[in-house]
């Protein structure tokens, strides 16, 4: 989780770098409204699919506070329901998944008027939502443990080998309960540790040898089409040049509080 407080300061535009996560974004204690690149308008609390990487624009601001949280496909799938597999790489209002829960979650948050308050209710909300939601099939757990532990260097062929399925049938129960095809995630696994080692200046080269491109070009194309952007400009991204402070990555401390 990251907290985030606007004071007049919100951009016109903010380009978000596709991530292997759901992303709930808790509006509170004021109103951000959004337009997505399909010209839907979300005003308030909303959740982003994993893999979305394009430009919100915004449309209606006054002065807001906000809690953003990254889950896992595994956990969003307990903690918004089933539905959360249809969000795609898109942008959905929290209230259309979870109805008015959401909304209540936000009022409390803004009775709070403390940072770790208001992380400690958010995860306290988190844990009930999970111990009470659907969970999905134990070695599809396993499949995203094994991915993100590695990087997302492993082969889809020998994941659903060492499952003891067949590539097909990895690929359709990874798909319908998570959100997005097994390759796909996997990719962005990759992709994300590739952009970040990027941001904290190792050269294009040694993270396209590291992390399995077939050369540097490999890495170039791969960001470009994430994000449109070249390698030199992506590291500026102010989403990608806070995370070491809201967020943490391997190899680098966690921080003691909020991003504000």
């Amino acid at each position: 989780m990251a907290g985030f407080g606007d004071r007049g300061r919100t951009p016109p535009e903010l380009r978000l770098i596709p991530h292997p996560a759901v992303t709930i974004l808790l509006v509170f204690g004021g109103t951000v409204g959004v337009r997505d690149p399909a010209g839907r308008r979300h005003v308030g609390s909303v959740v982003i699919g994993p893999g979305f990487g394009d430009v919100l624009r915004a449309v209606e601001v006054a002065a807001y506070d906000c809690v953003q949280v990254r889950l896992s496909p595994i956990v969003a799938h307990s903690v918004l329901g089933p539905a959360a597999t249809e969000i795609g790489a898109a942008v959905v209002a929290l209230d259309d998944l979870i109805g008015a829960a959401g909304q209540r979650l936000c009022e409390q948050l803004d009775e709070l008027d403390d940072w770790n308050e208001r992380f400690a209710w958010t995860e306290e909300w988190l844990a009930r939502r999970c111990s009470t939601g659907s969970g999905v099939h134990p070695e599809l757990t396993w499949a995203w443990q094994r991915m993100t532990v590695g990087r997302g260097l492993i082969r889809i062929e020998e994941l659903a080998a060492e499952l003891g399925w067949s590539r097909k049938r990895l690929w359709s129960r990874f798909h319908s309960q998570l959100g997005l095809p097994p390759k796909r995630a996997a990719t962005l696994i990759r992709f994300d540790h590739a952009v970040h080692r990027l941001v904290v200046g190792q050269s294009p080269a040694a993270v396209a040898a590291d992390y399995g491109y077939s050369d540097q070009a490999h890495l170039h194309r791969e960001i470009r089409a994430f994000t449109g952007l070249t390698p030199a400009a992506v590291v500026d991204e102010p989403f990608l040049a806070v995370d070491d402070r809201a967020w943490g990555w391997p190899g680098r401390p966690s921080p003691a509080g909020p991003a504000r």
